[in-house]
Order: structure tokens, then C-alpha cells, then sequence
């Protein structure tokens, strides 16, 4: 199995060689599932699935916990977690080895291979290449466009990625990072394109059998069902309770991979290995490799709270599918995912041939964070921190600010005011340019939202101040209700919709705040 040939040469030329095998694996961290019951109880975590590698060997791959509260099953190694968008990798790499082949150009234009692409700039449209699909720096705002598919919406894969041309940018092309979903799922489309064959066949195919990564399947229906899979959890009105699972597979390249500890191991010891597998042969190249770790896009550096400021890096970007940093001195590649009830977190420090990788079913950045800094710091030597007591004070302020923020708008508000015009008046259809058609429907004296390509998008508005309205989902499993403010023209004719997330908590891909809604006829269906 590989091990790195020194710490110097792999910092200089991020290089890892074949050497002897191992003949025994590392000692586990002493206090590991202690540390993991620990962050169990207090982020409320019903299961984990945890593994470790270092020097080319499993030191853990273990479950701990529940797959569902209430139910008896217990996680295991082979349990199924959705990674959510740790499937970001898999895709660059599905890519890579398309590049190996020569059917792939990385810095070609993307609309080679779908010459029907287009985003809202034609400059853009033409100088888009396939590694720009992959670093968060086309121009897009944060989660932009990512109504089209979240929630689940009746948008086919092709259709989302045709829309994305009506999305206006937020920044000038490759001048900053914003994270992204949508150009992921276009990177299935080239590779649908250029192979003949779906991104779901040739990831499974060409990546997760030959790494030995047999139980883990690569469709977001597959979260939450079957034999062996954690159930997704969510706190929902102040309570940690299963939820249903995110269903679509319109995404599935930005993040529908379902994985196990023990497939993940797999996974950690591949990239460790820069492609080699145990039996010597190779999933990818050296050179591969070195394109999937190598930052392209430069993330600004900010102040993280007090109590995690030993995080703080001297520089951080995004490479292919995997962020980039250094930590105490390492060089370290990480990348989280989260999906409704998942949250998960893998992290490499390559010249310690150190790999972590931590799948829950609850939404807790907070205990995946404990678990890996914590992980890391038992094998680098550090001693002085106790991630778990940092992150609880910190999720302990989070929670206590977002309640300020709510109950400071409320503050503000006139409830003495009322809307402009009779309610029916703000009925009608609207439409955005990149989203499609929204309804308002005066129903028993009460307005309804409906968002026509988003079945679980139907709410009630409630008159807040003026022209705005709150719009409660009657999902509640959405935690996401919104402002809608209407404009008015001179005459008293609605002008347009605007809406943002009444929470600072509420999912970035909620983004409401990039629609602008319109009147538009009945007749004129988008």
C-alpha cells in the first residue's frame, strides 16, 4: 500500500508513492467512541458513521447509534448515509477520466460537447470550460437557480441546465467564489453527452465498483429506503425528528452519492493513494490527481468565532470538487454535504496519509465538525482544545442571534398597517424569468402560494406589513417560510414580487431573493 516518500517533497509536488505494504494498522485515537457518544448527546445526533484511515490502512470504520429514533435498528459500517455534496469529487473525477481518454478537454469550452448551452452572458457562454463547471466561479450568486430543483420539482435534468441562461449574474465571470449546484448537474450532462451513457451508470461503473465501494448507490431516491440506510432527521419546530428524505434525482452529480463508513474508507485510501488501488492497478492518474487537489479558485479568509480560531487558515480555495487549506502547518483537503436530515464531512491531510470522513443523519455541522477537528488534532500531536465544548458555544450563539433576527423583525414591523389593495387584487399568475410560473389564489378569504414546478411549494400568506405577506409553507419540514413584497404601479396595478427567507437559518438553496416575479396572462404558461 502508498505511502508518501517525505513530508517535503509531498508539500513541494503533492506526490504519493507505492511503497512496502502495511503490515498493521494504526491505533484508533484511544477516546474515539467516547468522543462520538459524546457528540451524540450533545448535538442530539441519532447515528454516525465514522471512518479513519492513516498510512494506507482502515484505523476505523465504524456506526454508532440509531438509524431512526424510535426504531431499534442500530448504524453500523455498511449503514447508508447520503454524503449529499461530498459527490462533488466523484464527479470531477468521473471527468478526469474522461480527460485520461482524451474525450475531455478540462479547459475546453463546455459548449463543445452541448452546444446548446448557454448562460446569460454570451461571453461567458463561450469561454465556460469544463473546469469552470467545477471551482464556484462562473458568476452565479450562491445557490443560484437552485429553485429548479429544490425542492424536488417536475424540471427534467436537461431543462434546468436550458434554464440557467435566464439567470442573471451576481459577479463578473471567474472574478469571485460563489457555491454552486446547478453547474455540477451540467457536468453530468457533458458526461452524458460525450459517453452515451447517464452520469448515475458511469460513476457507478467507472468509479465506485473499481474502488470497492460496492454498497454505496448513487441516486437520491435511494436516500432513507431500504435495508441498512439511516433515516434523515432534522430539528423541526425546535425537535430533532425523522423527516422525509430528499427525492429528486435532477442533481444527483452535485450530490446524490448514498455511502457507508466502510465504502468511505475505501474512498479516503484512493485519493490518499492518488488513484492506486490495493491490488496495485490504477483508478486514475498521478496526474488526475493532481488536477482534483489543486486550487483553482481562491476563497477569502475571515475571522471564525472565538472558540474555533485555531481553524484559521493562512490560504484557502476550491480545487476539482474538494476545498483546499492548510491546518497547523498541513496541507488539508475537506469538503462538507448536507442534504435535508444529512450532513457529512471528509477531510484529507495528504502528507500524514491522515483520511477522515463522518456521515450523520441529523443536521449537524456542529458534531462533524467536533468529531473530524478533533481527529485530526489526535494525530498531528496538538492538545488544548476541546472541539466539542468549542462548537456547542458556538451553535449555543448561532441559535441565540438567528432568535434576535426573527424577533428583531418582528419588532419593526406596523401591525397597524394593511395591505394597499383588496386581497384578491394580489391573485393572479406571476412568473420569474429563470424559475417559471407562480400562483396566487384567493382561497376562503386567504391568499395561497403555489410555485408550479415545485409541488411542496404551496403556502399561506399572512399579512405582515404593508405589501408584504409572510409565506408560511405547509410543509413545515421545509423550514423556510418567506417574505413576499409586492410593488405597486401608479395606478394601483401590481408591478412585481420580490421575496427573501424570513430566517438567517433558512438553506441558501432557498433562493428566493434571486426571483423576480411578474404578472403575467393566464394564457402565457412558462
Amino acid at each position: 500500500m502508498p505511502r508518501l516518500i517525505s513530508r517535503v517533497l509531498a508539500a513541494l509536488a503533492l506526490l504519493v508513492l507505492p511503497a512496502a505494504p502495511c503490515l498493521a494498522a494504526p491505533p484508533a485515537p484511544p477516546d474515539l467512541d467516547a468522543l462520538v457518544a459524546r457528540v451524540m448527546q450533545v448535538f442530539e445526533v441519532p447515528g454516525i458513521g465514522l471512518a479513519v484511515v492513516k498510512d494506507g490502512s482502515v484505523v476505523a470504520a465504524r456506526g454508532y447509534g440509531a438509524r431512526q429514533l424510535g426504531a431499534t435498528e442500530s448504524v453500523d459500517a455498511r449503514t447508508l448515509f447520503g454524503i449529499a455534496s461530498n459527490t462533488k469529487a466523484f464527479t470531477a473525477l468521473a471527468l478526469g477520466l474522461l480527460v485520461e481518454e482524451g474525450r475531455l478537454e478540462w479547459d475546453a469550452p463546455v459548449v463543445r460537447y452541448l452546444p446548446w448551452f448557454q448562460m446569460w452572458d454570451p461571453w461567458v457562454t463561450r469561454e465556460l470550460s469544463v473546469r469552470d463547471l467545477l471551482v464556484h466561479r462562473s458568476g452565479l450568486g450562491l445557490g443560484a437557480g437552485d429553485l429548479l430543483w429544490w425542492p424536488p420539482s417536475t424540471y427534467g435534468r436537461e431543462q434546468i441546465a436550458r434554464r440557467l441562461r435566464f439567470v442573471p449574474p451576481a459577479t463578473s465571470f471567474r472574478s469571485a467564489y460563489a457555491y454552486d449546484n446547478v453547474l455540477y448537474l451540467v457536468a453530468g450532462e457533458v458526461i452524458r453527452e460525450v459517453t452515451g451513457r447517464s452520469w448515475e451508470d458511469f460513476v457507478t461503473d467507472r468509479v465506485l465498483r473499481p474502488a470497492g465501494m460496492t454498497r454505496s448507490n448513487v441516486l437520491h431516491s435511494a436516500a432513507g429506503v431500504g435495508a441498512n440506510t439511516a433515516a434523515p432527521h432534522a430539528r423541526v419546530s425546535g425537535a430533532v425528528r425523522p423527516i422525509k428524505p430528499f427525492d429528486s434525482d435532477n442533481t444527483n452529480p452535485a450530490g446524490g452519492i448514498n455511502s457507508s463508513a466502510e465504502d468511505m474508507a475505501k474512498w479516503l485510501l484512493v485519493l490518499l493513494a492518488e488513484g492506486r488501488l490495493p491490488d496495485g492497478a490504477r483508478l486514475f492518474s498521478e496526474r488526475t490527481a493532481r488536477e482534483l487537489a489543486a486550487m483553482v479558485t481562491p476563497i477569502p479568509i475571515t475571522d471564525p468565532p472565538a472558540e474555533l480560531l485555531a481553524q484559521k487558515p493562512s490560504f484557502r480555495g476550491y480545487a476539482l470538487g474538494l476545498g483546499v487549506q492548510d491546518y497547523r502547518g498541513h496541507k488539508l483537503l475537506s469538503h462538507g454535504g448536507a442534504l435535508p436530515g444529512y450532513v457529512s464531512r471528509l477531510a484529507l491531510l495528504p502528507d500524514l496519509e491522515l483520511g477522515v470522513a463522518v456521515l450523520t443523519n441529523q443536521e449537524s455541522n456542529e458534531a462533524l465538525g467536533a468529531i473530524m477537528w478533533s481527529v485530526l488534532d489526535h494525530y498531528l500531536g496538538a492538545t488544548g482544545t476541546d472541539w466539542v465544548e468549542a462548537y456547542r458555544q458556538v451553535w449555543m450563539r448561532e441559535q441565540a442571534e438567528t432568535v434576535r433576527a426573527v424577533e428583531s423583525a418582528a419588532a419593526a414591523r406596523d401591525p397597524s398597517s394593511r395591505p394597499s389593495l383588496p386581497l384578491g387584487r394580489y391573485a393572479g399568475n406571476y412568473a420569474d424569468a429563470w424559475y417559471g410560473n407562480v400562483q396566487i389564489a384567493l382561497e376562503r378569504d386567504s391568499l395561497v402560494m403555489r410555485f408550479v414546478h415545485t409541488p411542496l411549494l404551496v403556502g399561506d400568506l399572512e399579512h405582515w406589513q404593508h405589501d408584504t405577506f409572510m409565506v408560511r409553507w405547509r410543509d413545515r419540514e421545509l423550514r423556510a417560510d418567506a417574505y413576499a413584497s409586492f410593488s405597486l404601479e401608479p395606478d394601483g396595478r401590481i408591478a412585481q414580487l420580490r421575496m427573501r427567507p424570513v430566517s438567517p437559518d433558512t438553506d441558501f438553496s432557498f433562493d428566493f431573493q434571486d426571483l423576480l416575479l411578474r404578472p403575467v396572462d393566464a394564457e402565457s404558461p412558462r
